[in-house]
């Protein structure tokens, strides 16, 4: 496994931000670039962001890996907030800028998808190759045994142990990890399910807050980050380390590195382009574009 330091600081200085899509279409036109994509490209299906305006870490801390396995009372706060929230998930569409980044990697002109987000919406989009760095709501890992399961299967069990839960959990609001906020009381009274094989603890396949994505998948980004041309970030405040690192592993690697997001992000000291424009009007016009361009 190869190691990658991290610099110290950027080697160039930040690109001033832009409404000029230009720039990234040049980038684009290249070829062979990397996308790099986070929460702001959902919200457009109606998945709230965390960090932007309305973003949910203005309301509430998500759930952290230490609360999750520290006890029942965690679990239970979980599944119960999550049972109601993932209907909602499981409901949202791709929106045009999923859709566009499919065209864009269809065309050639994006050569691989990384995603922070876990709501499945660019495999709904046909981008069945996007490495989920933070693993997918719709599917379950068991803690002990490791068997995976359809998050699907784990609503029918959890229904059947909570008939009237719904009905009581009505007008809730979503946040972006696929949870909504409950009362006490609701939340206490909700029966949480086992692993059907070995009895053990059932999690949602991502990583939580606190939590480390597997050193494979790591490695994985980082390849088709060295493989690519450019990196494009889309829709990522790039707060955390977890999807920094790549943008600051691709500039100091020389590579271009262009971000689309509307507000500032950790990543723009390391970008050569910045662009502050809503994602899905300007990747479509962005792929329409490019669409007829030879190969």
């Amino acid at each position: 496994m190869h190691v990658h330091p991290m610099p110290d600081g950027p080697e160039t200085g930040p690109a001033s931000p832009s409404d000029d899509l230009e720039e990234v279409g040049r980038l684009l036109g290249g070829r062979g670039v990397a996308v790099l994509s986070g929460a702001g490209l959902s919200t457009e299906s109606g998945i709230p962001d965390y960090r932007g305006a309305t973003g949910s870490l203005r309301r509430h801390t998500p759930m952290t890996y230490q609360e999750f396995t520290a006890g029942e009372d965690g679990r239970r706060r979980y599944w119960a907030r999550s049972h109601i929230g993932w209907r909602a998930i499981a409901r949202a569409e791709p929106n045009a800028g999923h859709r566009a980044v499919e065209g864009l990697r269809r065309s050639g002109h994006v050569s691989a998808v990384i995603t922070q987000n876990v709501d499945g919406l660019h495999r709904a989009a046909g981008t069945l190759g996007a490495v989920e760095l933070h693993g997918g709501l719709d599917r379950v890992v068991c803690l002990d045994c490791g068997r995976t399961s359809g998050r699907a299967d784990l609503d029918r069990r959890l229904d059947a142990l909570n008939d009237g839960f719904r009905a009581a959990a009505t007008g809730t609001r979503l946040n972006p990890d696929g949870d909504v906020q409950l009362p006490p009381e609701l939340v206490d009274a909700f029966r949480i399910a086992p692993c059907e094989v070995c009895g053990g603890i059932l999690k949602p396949d991502v990583v939580f807050f606190g939590e480390s994505v597997p050193k494979a998948r790591v490695q994985q980004c980082y390849d088709l980050v060295d493989a690519a041309r450019a990196l494009l970030v889309l829709g990522s405040s790039l707060t955390v380390m977890s999807g920094l690192r790549f943008v600051r592993h691709a500039a100091r690697s020389g590579k271009p590195v262009a971000i689309v997001n509307q507000g500032a992000t950790r990543g723009d000291p390391y970008a050569t382009t910045r662009v502050a424009l809503p994602l899905g009007a300007a990747l479509t016009g962005l792929a329409e574009r490019l669409a007829g361009s030879p190969r």
